[in-house]
């Protein structure tokens, strides 16, 4: 499981997590990453950044920002966290 930084918290986080299953403390949660003022402005400020990710494709398009910590999966999406994140931007 690779990890990631939670912000400025000097917290290592699974980089892909199931929603619900993770104390997201003050972060700033997004459905997207569309808005990238709002993560350089949080970034800046050492909050740790999750975004909402339902498929392998918003999975890779999250954790392609440095900023983002981590991408949350809905529980009935499990299956996202096997996910090989090297061969979805790579290829086989």
């Amino acid at each position: 499981m690779r990890e990631r930084w939670f912000g400025a918290t000097g917290r290592r986080v699974p980089e892909i997590a199931v929603e619900g299953e993770l104390d997201l403390d003050d972060a700033l949660v997004l459905d997207d990453v569309a808005s990238s003022q709002d993560l350089h402005a949080a970034h800046e400020a050492g909050r740790p950044i999750v975004v909402r990710a339902a498929s392998a494709e918003e999975v890779k398009a999250a954790l392609a920002h440095p900023e983002v910590a981590v991408a949350l999966v809905p529980p009935e999406r499990r299956e996202l966290l096997e996910l090989d994140l090297r061969e979805l931007t790579y290829g086989p």
